[in-house]
This record gives structure tokens, C-alpha cells and sequence, in this order.
């Protein structure tokens, strides 16, 4: 009985937004690959591209040989861990998916892997070309893999195929693009900045600029929100991604070209994700989660990392009298139907006292505890890039590093939240909801709404008992509004 290895992917820019994916079905015996298969999917999210390469894979492998044992390995855990019946679908738009891809081969002869994502560059590599294709009007075929697209002109690229990245691709040129011009950036729980520029870097700091991922007063650069004023509406849409860069960062006249059109397909894209102020009303009542940072701890102030690995620190007294101060706003706009908390103190602690004021329960989520930041917890960033200057500038070089010491990365975190976003939505459906969360967890729920790309994270700035909400609709779209800083209201 042959044995074929299926390696698969999927991904959208934005998050639903443009989507593609990708597969290869390989012998296992010889390593051989036998059949590619891509698509442009149009607006999806980063989950159900996974899932439709999933079965395109399986159905490549049973058109080869019906007969033939299979074993998956792809980089969403979401995905194997739903496929192997460890865990529970409830998104209904990947119920039928995986319903479908459970019938491709007989139940036992198919077995399911988790892989990291650089060893399933391949998959990767077709999704990417896929949703290229589809930015440019055209879809993917054989030829666009090493040559030209099939777009409806015929014309050629202007830029090579697009190299393998994340879900949410074009990550590389969009480094490359903020090395010309970076904006300040936000650092975990306050932590201190950077003394001086990293020009290599991802989002790298200047002097008393905060430091990713982390936040002190003020009001969020993402959608340039007034502390304490709402901005009503669907924030302004994340920059187009420009085309592949060359490696020495220059731009040539195709270049330019280039980076318009995809400008305008991005336009498009966002267009479609993001309408103008709350969607329609023939949308339906969307489910709105109210994202709610914990108060402040005393770690708040030293500016040090405090994820989910460190010592779990309780909200200070300045702490416990935010979360008053957000309970009185929350309790008088009366909107609030559930309350949601990560697991760690500070944020069971606020939702206590929110919860309270509200006449309602709190429900433990694991999935929205901080990112764990491993051997750096504990530390302010001066302390870290001191004791581990090299693993910092990858950590801010690129989403998929970790923390010093094995801890998570800011990849691993938005797989995670975007998980337990879909368990969240499955569970609330034209509910509002509010969500007791951390930081980095905020940031991906607003990155992920607006999709935008990995550096977003290191351009938005969140104050503690600050709030943001995000309204998801019927139709898989999203809509954003921000109301940072509420530490002035009583």
C-alpha cells in the first residue's frame, strides 16, 4: 500500500481578508513531490484557507491512488488538533470543511502531525502564490510557481513569487518597507525602551520610545485614537503591503508599478473587510466583544515583562481603582452580557470587580492569558537586551522568535487568540461580551479585525484599564472601535 505525505497551508491577508492556500502531496517512501495544488479563495479567514488546503491535499493524494494511506502535517495546531478529534469544531463555517475532508479516505487511513511552520515552506510558498495571483485578477497555476501568473492579461509579474511566510504573508517586504520608516513602539507590560535605533530590527526603538508589545498612557497609534474619546467606526485600514523587496531595500521604477497596483487591490481587500463606520444593518447584531486591559500592577510602573510565566503579580491599589473606574463606565452604558477573563490575577481581579458592578459572573478563558516571555519575565528591556541582546533583536526581527528561555512567540500567540476568538464567537453569538485580557492578546484581537500585519503590534500602545472593541458580523467581516485610556473616568 502506497504511503503519501501531505504537507498543507492556507492563509488571508487580514483576517478574513484575501485568502489562499496551498498543497503538496509527496511519496513517502522517496520524498518525491507528485502534485502541487493552490487557489485564490477571495475573503476568507487565515482557518478556513487552512482547512481548504487541507482538503485539496486529501483529494490530490486520493485522485493519485484511492487506496493509498495518508499522513497530514501542517503548521495550525487548530487544524490537526480538530482533524485528530482532540478537539472540538464549532465555527460553522469549518464544520462542513472538515466534515468533507474526514470523507476524502476511509476513517484510520489518515493520520494528522504538527510541524513548525519553517518546515512547511512549501505549502506555505503555494499560498502565497495563490493570493498573489488573486491580487493581481488572476489565479495560480503550475506555471506562476516558477514563472508567470495566470492572470487574466497573461501579463508577467513585475516582482518574484513572494517567499514563504505566515499566514498573514508579505511580513519580509513589510519589515523592509517600516526599515525606511519606522513609527515609535509599545513594549510588554511597559517594559523599557531600547536606548538606541536597531536599524535591522522590527520596529526597532529610539530613545523614549516605548518597546513592542507592551504599554504605557496614551493614546493607541493605530487608528490615531484620542485617549479617553471614542473613535467611532472601522479603524483606518492597515498599509497596503508593498512587493517583494529587493535585499538591498531599493526600489526600481517596475517596483513602483508594482506597489501601486497591489496598493489598490489592498484598498479593495480592506474595502470589503472593513466598512465604513458598523456594518449594515442587514448584517444581523454582531458579536462585540469589549476588550478590557487589567488594571495596573506594581510591575506596571518598573516597566518590566510580566506575561504568563512570571510571578502572576495582583493589581496595585492605582490597579484596583481603574477597574472601579471601568466598572462604573461599563455599568452605565449597560451593554455588557457576559464576562470573560484570562486566567492570571490581574485580569481575574478586574473582571471581579467589573463583574460585580454588573450583576454578572466571570468565565475563565485560558486561551486570552498573556504571552509567556520566558526568561525575560520579570525584566525591563534595557535588562533584557543587556543579559540577551541576541535573542531580543531576533524576538523583534520577526513574530515567529521567542523569548529567551522557550517562551511564546507573538506567532504562536495570534494562533492561539484567533482560536479562541472563533471558540468565543461560536459561544456568543450576537452577544456582547466583555473580555478581561492582557496587552499582547488585545493587540492581536484589533491586528487580526483589521488585517493587518505582524508589525502592527509594535505600533499600538494600550494603557492599563484601557478599552477596545471589536464587532464581528454574520458574514465574517469586522469592524473596529478604540477607547484607550479610561483611567480619567469616574
Amino acid at each position: 500500500m502506497r504511503e503519501f505525505i501531505v504537507e498543507a497551508d492556507g492563509g488571508s491577508r487580514g483576517n478574513p481578508g484575501p485568502a489562499g492556500y496551498g498543497a503538496v502531496v509527496s511519496d513517502a517512501a522517496t520524498g518525491q513531490t507528485l502534485r502541487e495544488s493552490a487557489e485564490y479563495i477571495g475573503v476568507a479567514t487565515n482557518n478556513v484557507a487552512e482547512y481548504r488546503g487541507l482538503l485539496a491535499g486529501l483529494r490530490a493524494a486520493h485522485a493519485l491512488d484511492p487506496a493509498a494511506t495518508v499522513h497530514v502535517r501542517m503548521d495550525s495546531k487548530l487544524v490537526v488538533e480538530q482533524m485528530s478529534g482532540r478537539w472540538k469544531i464549532k465555527h460553522p463555517a469549518m464544520k462542513p470543511l472538515a466534515a468533507e475532508a474526514a470523507r476524502v479516505f476511509p476513517p484510520g487511513r489518515v493520520t494528522y502531525e504538527w510541524i513548525p511552520r519553517e518546515r512547511n515552506k512549501h505549502a506555505d510558498r503555494l499560498a502565497n502564490e495563490a493570493m498573489d495571483a488573486g491580487a493581481k485578477g488572476g489565479q495560480w497555476s503550475e506555471s506562476s510557481s516558477t514563472a508567470e501568473l495566470d492572470t487574466a492579461t497573461g501579463a508577467a509579474p513585475t516582482a518574484p513569487p513572494e517567499p514563504p511566510g505566515d499566514a498573514t504573508a508579505g511580513a519580509a517586504r513589510v519589515r523592509d518597507a517600516l526599515a525606511r520608516g519606522r513609527t515609535s513602539t509599545g513594549s510588554p507590560d511597559g517594559a523599557a525602551p531600547a536606548a538606541e535605533p536597531a536599524p535591522t530590527t522590527l520596529g526597532a526603538s529610539t530613545s523614549g520610545a516605548s518597546t513592542p508589545a507592551a504599554s504605557t498612557s496614551g493614546a493607541s497609534t493605530l487608528g490615531a485614537s484620542t485617549p479617553g474619546a471614542s473613535t467611532p467606526g472601522a479603524s483606518t485600514p492597515a498599509a497596503p503591503e508593498p512587493t517583494a523587496a529587493r535585499p538591498d531595500s531599493s526600489s526600481t521604477a517596475d517596483e513602483t508599478g508594482a506597489l501601486g497596483a497591489k496598493a489598490e487591490a489592498d484598498s479593495r481587500a480592506a474595502r470589503t473587510v472593513a466598512s465604513p463606520g458598523w456594518a449594515p444593518a442587514d448584517m444581523g447584531t454582531p458579536a462585540t466583544f469589549v476588550l478590557l486591559r487589567h488594571g495596573e500592577t506594581p510591575l506596571t510602573p518598573q516597566k518590566r515583562f510580566s506575561g504568563s510565566g512570571g510571578t502572576d503579580p495582583s493589581l496595585s491599589d492605582v490597579g484596583r481603582e481603574q477597574a472601579e473606574r471601568a466598572a462604573a463606565m461599563l455599568a452605565r452604558r449597560g451593554t455588557i452580557q457576559a464576562v470573560v477573563s484570562s486566567p492570571l490575577a490581574r485580569t481575574r481581579e478586574t473582571a471581579g470587580i467589573v463583574a460585580a458592578r454588573l450583576g454578572l459572573d466571570v468565565q475563565i478563558e485560558d486561551g486570552l492569558r498573556e504571552t509567556d516571555f520566558g526568561a525575560w519575565e520579570g525584566l525591563t528591556f534595557a535588562e533584557v537586551r543587556e543579559r540577551h541582546p541576541d535573542d531580543l533583536n531576533a524576538w523583534l526581527a520577526s513574530p515567529d522568535a521567542e523569548p529567551t528561555g522557550g517562551g511564546e512567540s507573538f506567532a504562536a500567540t495570534a494562533e492561539r487568540i484567533a482560536a479562541t476568538r472563533d471558540r468565543l464567537l461560536a459561544a456568543h453569538q450576537g452577544r456582547t461580551v466583555l473580555l478581561v485580557t492582557h496587552v499582547t492578546p488585545i493587540k492581536t484581537f484589533v491586528r487580526l479585525a483589521l488585517g493587518a500585519p505582524p508589525e502592527s503590534l509594535f505600533r499600538m500602545e494600550l494603557s492599563a484599564a484601557s478599552l477596545s472593541v471589536v464587532a464581528y458580523y454574520a458574514d465574517g467581516n469586522a469592524s473596529v472601535r478604540l477607547l484607550n485610556d479610561t483611567s480619567h473616568l469616574r
